[in-house]
Formats: structure tokens, C-alpha cells, sequence
């Protein structure tokens, strides 16, 4: 691999923190040039001129952190494009300031919170992902109560909801319950199971009504491919 092709292998780790989807597969990484040198530039896009300054100061900061760390990189820019808050996210993140100070007197707090809360609607979507199709295999949802980890068939979906409940430091061993509460960690009980599918795929559905939305606005705005982006 050349030391692009590591600087996109390690964007695609980087995720919109709200639809939970790689900057790559979402086509946001507008451009990726390495120097012989090992300077990284990456310039980032997003669907409207006014996404959210928190979801875009998260990935504009994770894609920093994501490229500094490749191999043969000596040094990364990063660069969100054609954004209202543009000068000040670049500024920050460059600085490796946090959000509060990227935007003193505007920013209450840093983003934690954000990215946690976030980080517990994957959960939930992820766990509809896995759950719908034991459901529709004719598992009924007091079956899914009595569920570990490993007593499912392992998928993709699996793995990521592994994945995201280890990112919260929630139970996501073989042994540990299938079914979890996204902020305690405790089991979801079998009398609550009714109520906590139900949540989790009204999670799921909106994740992906607005990963479709905002997928049809970047291509209104802009005509081509990202990098790293596969064709659709």
C-alpha cells in the first residue's frame, strides 16, 4: 500500500458521528494528497453549508488524529471546505484546541457527551440490525432475552454492534447478554423487551432515513466521487 492509500484506510475508521458511517463511504473526503515528503492534506466536504458545528468539529478532529498516526505521514492537515464555521473548526483542530475554546464564547462544554449519546443510538440501531433477522428466523423476543453474545450467528452487523457497545465500555464479551441497555450496561429484562425493540428500530429507521437524506444532498451539491467512496 502506498502511504495514500493507508492515509484513506485510516479516514475510513473515521465515522459521522450522527449516522454513524465512515467519512469515506459517505463520500465527505472531497481530496487526499501525500507529499513524497509525508505531508497529508485531506480536504473534507459536507452536505450543506450549515451541518451542525459539533458533528463537523468531531470529524474534522478524528480524521486528524486518524492520519497523524499512519505510517510514513510526518504531517497532516486537515481542512473542512465551504462551511459557515470552517475558519474557526480548521483553526481549532490544528491548534489541537478542544470545541469549547475553538469556540469561546459560543461552546458551553466539549463533546463527550455528544459522541457518547451518539455512540448509544448506534448501539440500538445496531442491535435492531442483528435482532430483526433472529425475529424473522422465528425466534420470539422472550428467546432474545435469554441470548449471549456468542450463541448468534456471527455477522457484520454483530461485529459492529460488538464494536460500538466496547466504544461506550458497555459488556460486549461472548459470554455477556445479546441484549443490553445502551447506558447502564444491565441486561435488558424480558418484561421491557417489547418496548426496547420497538426503540431500537425507530433508532435504525432514522439513522437511515438521514443517512439518505443527507447522501442525496452532497450529490446536489456536489457531482463527484470522494475518495475512498466506492460507487453506489
Amino acid at each position: 500500500m502506498t502511504v495514500k492509500d493507508r492515509v484513506l484506510t485510516a479516514l475510513s475508521t473515521v465515522r459521522d458521528p450522527e449516522l454513524d458511517e465512515p467519512v469515506t463511504a459517505l463520500g465527505f473526503v472531497a481530496s487526499c494528497e501525500v507529499s513524497p515528503g509525508g505531508d497529508a492534506e485531506v480536504h473534507l466536504r459536507l452536505p450543506t453549508y450549515f451541518c451542525a458545528p459539533n458533528f463537523a468539529f468531531l470529524m474534522v478532529a478524528d480524521a486528524y488524529d486518524a492520519v497523524s498516526t499512519v505510517d510514513g505521514v510526518q504531517h497532516a492537515v486537515i481542512v473542512l471546505d465551504e462551511h459557515f464555521a470552517s475558519d474557526a473548526i480548521n483553526d481549532g483542530v490544528a491548534a489541537r484546541a478542544g470545541f469549547a475554546q475553538a469556540f469561546a464564547g459560543e461552546a458551553i462544554g466539549e463533546l463527550d457527551q455528544l459522541r457518547a449519546d451518539f455512540l448509544r443510538k448506534a448501539v440500538l440501531a445496531g442491535t435492531d440490525q442483528v435482532c430483526r433477522p433472529l425475529l424473522k428466523s422465528g425466534l420470539t423476543a422472550s428467546d432474545l432475552a435469554t441470548l449471549t453474545i456468542d450463541a448468534v450467528p456471527r455477522t457484520a452487523a454483530l461485529d459492529r454492534l460488538r464494536r460500538r457497545r466496547a466504544d461506550l465500555g458497555l459488556p460486549s464479551g461472548d459470554g455477556d447478554p445479546l441484549l443490553v441497555d445502551p447506558v447502564t450496561g444491565a441486561a435488558v429484562a424480558a418484561e421491557a423487551l417489547p418496548l426496547h425493540l420497538r426503540r431500537a428500530r425507530t433508532v435504525r429507521t432514522s439513522i437511515e432515513a438521514n443517512t439518505g437524506i443527507c447522501r442525496g444532498m452532497l450529490r446536489v451539491r456536489y457531482d463527484d466521487k470522494g475518495e475512498g467512496e466506492e460507487e453506489l
